[in-house]
């Protein structure tokens, strides 16, 4: 993720509310709320609406999340969670995310989800109903 970026540039959108618990010493939105926020955008963008694309016996698992802190956030208020699908594996996705405050970008990151049977607790390759969602997210420059 090089270029500047902007939610408008992520087909998922969500947003979380700071809580005061969220601070740190510093006045400062803790560096490990970060994960949650990517945590927030990545749900929202692959469950909703239940994630009718996984078949019975399957999971999403986190398997890497990269976070580049840009600049600080200050509670109270929002932040907004943009996610988009950078690549489609086998079994897996990488998701590029980004947080902004007031419409500053705050964090960039990278996530790779993998796709898991529930029994053998292995990988297992994405089904056409899945592939079909993430392409639904993916970002303008391909897969």
């Amino acid at each position: 993720m090089t270029e500047d970026l902007r939610l408008d540039h992520f087909p998922g959108r969500t947003f979380d509310k700071l809580r005061y618990g969220d601070t740190d010493r510093q006045g400062h939105v803790n560096n490990a709320i970060f994960a949650t926020f990517f945590e927030t955008g990545r749900v929202e963008m692959l469950l909703a609406g239940g994630g009718d694309f996984l078949e019975p016996g399957q999971s999403l698992v986190l398997a890497r999340l990269e976070i580049d802190l840009v600049s600080e956030i200050n509670w109270p208020g929002t932040v907004e969670v943009g996610t988009r699908v950078a690549k489609i594996g086998r079994s897996s996705m990488t998701l590029e995310q980004a947080v902004f405050q007031n419409g500053v970008l705050a964090a960039k990151g990278i996530s790779v989800v993998v796709l898991t049977d529930e029994t053998t607790r292995r990988s297992t390759p994405l089904g056409p109903a899945a592939i079909a969602r993430l392409r639904a997210f993916a970002a303008s420059t391909g897969e």
